[in-house]
């Protein structure tokens, strides 16, 4: 693929958010963020979306449900996700669902790239 991948990045904290914003933006990747799931599957990135990081705990829906949602879908979008209170059962159901990631917060920014490399690389762009 040529084109520049697109990162979305689903965080009900603010701070997350644009920390992470900053982060892929840097890497050279297109970056759209939003405050919730819902508002991320009401906008129109989702069709342009190559790789998801989505908190796991926000109001609404979950980013573990995020993910199985988009995969009923037939949306089969290489997903991160991150956490302030990691649970090891929400851990393995988020990997069995096919998380390439599953963060703690706070992360460092070499390890969410590595994450991001792996899941950009599933998408079928070269990192």
């Amino acid at each position: 693929m040529s084109r520049v991948p697109v990162v979305s990045i689903i965080d009900d904290d603010a701070s997350v958010r644009i920390a992470t914003n900053r982060l892929v933006r840097s890497l050279g990747y297109v970056a759209h963020t939003f405050s919730s799931a819902d508002e991320f599957l009401r906008s129109s990135e989702i069709n342009d979306t190559s790789c998801l990081i989505a908190d796991v705990q926000m109001p609404g829906m979950s980013g573990v449900e995020l993910q199985v949602f988009l995969r009923a879908q037939g949306r089969d979008l290489p997903v991160i996700l991150i956490t302030a209170f990691p649970e090891e059962s929400v851990r393995t159901r988020a990997l069995e669902a096919g998380a390439i990631c599953f963060l703690t917060k706070p992360f460092d920014g070499p390890t969410l790239i590595k994450c991001l490399a792996t899941a950009l690389e599933k998408a079928g762009y070269r990192t």
